[in-house]
């Protein structure tokens, strides 16, 4: 029942979290602290983004009463672990939030990031070995600050790239952190006894998937007239970027496995999260290959990410969340049931192909809903298809060209218009 105290950690944070937003976004109506919408933007209201502090309060909180816990003493006999952990937050918190009120340069903001990523290295939190071939080898000092930085930058960016629709980031963190838990639970307290029961990063990982929790109720899209409240910006996505690389290190990075089959179990906290994020870091790359191939900066903003070619391929706002949720969920319960002993690889593996052919298929549905609505238009009267206001979901027809020319329709749009014809055909 020792899982209670993290329980417990989970609730303060997202306690904190939850009132923290509402004060938050009280105070940003109160003293307009919201800026203006962009072209990239999907929303179309002013809404503050200053929800980065909401999640930074409450995952000191937790910190604090974390701290005044006697069974979590272990955690905290590193002292400036701990601290180093709290200051790169706070430090990716001030640069966030400048971001979010000022707009700041991309190169400040990645000195910035550079900063926290090495005070967490500096101070221990490092990853000290990297797999080979049926081995693993130790990294260098210098080697592991570098490579330590780099991953940690890495991952803050690619989750700060996907934050672009109401409850992305916060939901795909609580559930790739939430499996995470899971593992790192296995491995300290399971056969392996690779750590201590009560570690760094099992308690960074409740206080962020508490966190999270917390905030999610405010930057959930109820309705497409129900948009979000607050967003956690810059700040909170960078936050949360840190907090998922940063257990990550603390748990798999420091302990150098003595064979190939211990690093086999290790390397698992690696593949993990490169797992979860799969999208988050495919879309990064996308993005920065195309800005430096169109000759822009790769940390300059844009509207083609994947969650906007979701919505143009006709998702919803909320369907194209619940789909990057559940791509993660998909790669975590897999790469969860690789522990499984004996046949786990199989287990995991089956259950990962048949979550990526059922995601495979829920993403591009649109695309043949899309067909079917233009092959039954293109099949239906011209004066049928006018009157019943489907035309323009014809792109052979010349007269709907002009007019339709860049349209994207949703797939409630295409939905209601199929079922127009389909009554208009009836009644004629």
């Amino acid at each position: 029942m020792r899982i209670i105290f993290y329980v417990l950690v989970a609730l303060v944070s997202g306690v904190v979290s939850f009132g923290a937003s509402w004060a938050i976004w009280k105070l940003s109506h109160k003293y307009r602290l919201y800026p203006k919408i962009r072209a990239r933007d999907v929303h179309t209201r002013p809404t503050p983004r200053l929800g980065g502090i909401a999640l930074f309060l409450g995952i000191v909180i937790a910190f604090a009463v974390g701290s005044q816990l006697p069974p979590l003493a272990l955690i905290f006999n590193q002292p400036q672990q701990v601290l180093a952990v709290l200051g790169a937050a706070l430090l990716i918190v001030l640069i966030g939030v400048a971001d979010d009120i000022w707009d700041l340069d991309w190169f400040t903001k990645l000195a910035g990031q550079i900063m926290a990523a090495g005070l967490l290295a500096w101070q221990g939190v490092q990853i000290g070995w990297v797999p080979l071939p049926g081995t693993v080898a130790p990294l260098s000092p210098y080697m592991s600050l570098l490579v330590t930085i780099f991953a940690i930058v890495l991952v803050m960016n690619a989750v700060n790239f996907i934050d672009g629709l109401d409850g992305l980031v916060a939901g795909v963190a609580t559930v790739a952190s939430a499996a995470f838990f899971v593992y790192g639970y296995i491995v300290s307290y399971g056969p392996t006894e690779q750590s201590d029961y009560f570690n760094l990063a099992q308690f960074i990982t409740a206080a962020l998937i508490g966190a999270c929790l917390g905030f999610l109720p405010w930057n959930w899209r109820r309705g497409d007239d129900r948009p979000a409240r607050l967003f956690m910006g810059d700040g909170g996505a960078l936050l949360v970027g840190l907090l998922m690389a940063t257990s990550t290190v603390a748990l798999a990075g420091q302990t150098v496995p003595t064979s190939a089959s211990e690093g086999l179990v290790a390397l698992i906290p690696v593949i993990l999260p490169l797992a979860v994020l799969i999208v988050p870091l495919a879309d990064f790359t996308l993005a920065v290959l195309r800005r430096l191939r169109a000759g822009k900066s790769p940390f300059s903003a844009d509207r083609n990410h994947l969650h906007h070619r979701l919505l143009d391929m006709g998702h919803s706002h909320v369907h194209a969340v619940v789909i990057f949720y559940a791509w993660t969920a998909a790669a975590s319960v897999g790469m969860l049931l690789f522990l499984i002993p004996g046949r786990g690889l199989l287990i995991g593996g089956i259950v990962m192909l048949v979550g990526f052919v059922v995601c495979t298929i829920v993403t591009l549905a649109p695309l043949s809903r899309r067909k079917a609505i233009e092959a039954a238009v293109q099949s239906a009267p011209a004066d049928l298809a006018a009157d019943a206001g489907v035309a323009e979901f014809d792109p052979l027809d010349a007269a709907a060209g002009a007019s339709a020319v860049g349209v994207e329709h949703t797939d409630a749009e295409a939905a209601r218009a199929l079922e127009r014809l389909h009554e208009k055909e009836a009644s004629a």
